[in-house]
């Protein structure tokens, strides 16, 4: 069953990747005048979802100007190339540090596979298609593109990844964040409150560098950021002022961490946990089984980034 079609203002559409588990990744489509723009691709099986969203907005293929990239992590740029093969004009645009990784994305995957092992990367993201280099974009800092007249501006917003950026859409006032602005899924929204978290997986993590960039995403003032995971927040000067607070607990729970290589990530891991579960309003409605399902991938990978920034810290 293809992915629901989720309608915002300003056409702005999202739907459900359906990356490893629903509700864990989103892709955004921005409209103009019949021409589209897509936010981040997931993995190569959220193809047929994306054909789908184009199909429910009576769109087709050739109306694609650009497939923007907020990073390269195989969660947001996985199905980059295979996207891409069924665009016939559209161009990839991407951080310049991340820009080689699309065109030959060998290392790329070869680096997930080191991590989840070989089978289970084929099977999560299929195989790696490359993008021929002539339809890869290197955004500069601040480089405007335009959707039909919609300017859509390229902020290069490092701390998750030193390859990361977000599309500010100037007409909507909104930005489209990837990982900058934290990930805040709906499992954990109780009463129209989302809980939002930094993501500080590995292995670029660098804590000053991501407020520096969370508050010059809040220096725009927009309406609502877009979320990679998992889509369209509010209340953005609230939430901007806990997702700095947080990553200053992030980092204030690493520090304290005791013992050496895995025992250290262990030891993050288990405060992450406790953290959670006492900051998350989800906390007060239901037992610690939902940490299972909806947070056992990030304990796991922001422990490990949180362990990879202290150890490379005091090297």
């Amino acid at each position: 069953m293809l992915a629901e079609l989720i309608r915002y203002p300003d056409a702005v559409y999202a739907f459900d990747a359906r990356y490893m588990r629903p509700g864990l990744a989103a892709v955004h489509l921005i409209v103009e005048h019949g021409r589209v723009a897509v936010v981040d691709t997931a993995h190569n099986a959220s193809l047929p979802h994306f054909l789908g969203a184009l199909d429910s907005l009576g769109l087709g293929l050739e109306a694609v100007d650009y497939v923007f990239l907020t990073h390269v992590h195989l969660d947001h740029a996985g199905g980059a190339g295979a996207y891409m093969e069924k665009l016939p004009h559209a161009k990839l645009v991407v951080h310049p540090r991340g820009a080689r990784h699309m065109i030959d994305p060998t290392q790329l995957f070869a680096g997930a596979s080191a991590v989840y092992g070989a089978e289970n990367t084929r099977q999560i993201y299929g195989a790696p298609v490359p993008v021929p280099a002539a339809r890869v974009i290197e955004a500069a800092d601040g480089q405007i593109f335009t959707l039909a007249g919609r300017p859509l501006h390229c902020l290069h917003t490092p701390g998750h990844a030193r390859h990361h950026q977000c599309i500010w859409d100037e007409r909507a006032r909104v930005c489209f964040t990837g990982d900058a602005f934290g990930a805040a899924y709906r499992e954990m929204t109780i009463d129209g409150q989302p809980f939002l978290f930094p993501a500080t997986t590995p292995i670029q993590f660098d804590p000053e560098a991501m407020k520096t960039s969370v508050r010059l995403l809040l220096a725009l003032r927009p309406q609502a950021m877009y979320l990679t995971h998992f889509s369209r927040i509010d209340d953005i000067d609230r939430q901007g002022a806990l997702l700095l607070r947080r990553i200053d607990d992030f980092v204030a729970l690493a520090e304290a961490a005791p013992g050496e290589g895995v025992a250290r990530k262990q030891a993050i891991q288990a405060a992450l946990q406790n953290y959670f579960m006492a900051e998350s309003p989800a906390a007060e409605k239901v037992d610690a089984a939902w940490l299972g399902p909806v947070l056992e991938v990030d304990l796991d990978l922001n422990a490990q980034g949180l362990a990879w920034w202290l150890a490379h810290r005091e090297a």
